[in-house]
């Protein structure tokens, strides 16, 4: 039986709501201390590296909001497709997909805050497509949430993200990087400045 996908209205009078209940939890103040602490941790070669000029301090916290606003549509969309896992995984820019991932590697801060109140966070890595375009159905439930226009400084539809990529990749592999990221022929046998100067200062 087919899936009737949700209308964007309905997704976003229920995302807010979802957003609204994840903000009041007690859990929230850790959920969102912890996913931007320890950030070495989780940043890749081709997901916050597309956001131009990127800088950790300053776009981490307005990316965890808009994680926030992801999980709670993707839940929404869940919901009113009676569980359709693949309705729900919705197209997305790949900058906001990592935080998304630094958000639910809290996963027992994210089982107890779902469990409290009753949704189901929706992420599954084999349901992606990497196919967002600028004014689709995930940009139509972001503005009936009433969040506005998507942050087109993280928002990049994949024709943007692919051009990046392009530019990313050469760059990478003008270091030694390989496939971006995803390869390197590095051995770690050469000296640390620090290796180095102590090597001298004993000789």
């Amino acid at each position: 039986m087919e899936t009737t996908t949700p209308t964007p209205a309905e997704v976003g009078r229920r995302a807010t709501e979802i957003l609204a209940l994840i903000k009041g939890t007690e859990e929230f103040s850790r959920l969102e201390r912890s996913s931007q602490a320890y950030t070495d941790c989780w940043a890749t070669f081709t997901g916050y590296p597309l956001v131009a000029n990127w800088d950790l301090t300053s776009d981490t916290p307005p990316l965890f909001e808009e994680a926030l606003r992801v999980l709670a549509l993707k839940s929404a969309v869940f919901e009113l497709s009676d569980g359709d896992e693949h309705v729900a995984e919705l197209e997305i820019s790949a900058p906001v997909d990592e935080m998304v991932h630094a958000v639910l590697a809290q996963y027992t801060l994210c089982q107890r805050l779902t469990e409290r109140i009753g949704i189901g966070f929706v992420h599954m890595t084999d349901q992606e497509r990497f196919t967002y375009e600028v004014d689709g159905y995930t940009d139509q439930c972001y503005r009936a949430a009433g969040w506005g226009e998507p942050n087109r400084r993280y928002w990049l539809d994949r024709a943007e993200m692919g051009r990046r990529l392009d530019i990313l990749g050469r760059k990478y592999e003008s270091i030694g990087i390989q496939a971006e990221g995803r390869s390197h022929r590095f051995t770690f046998e050469e000296l640390t400045p620090t290796e180095a100067a102590t090597t001298r200062a004993t000789v």
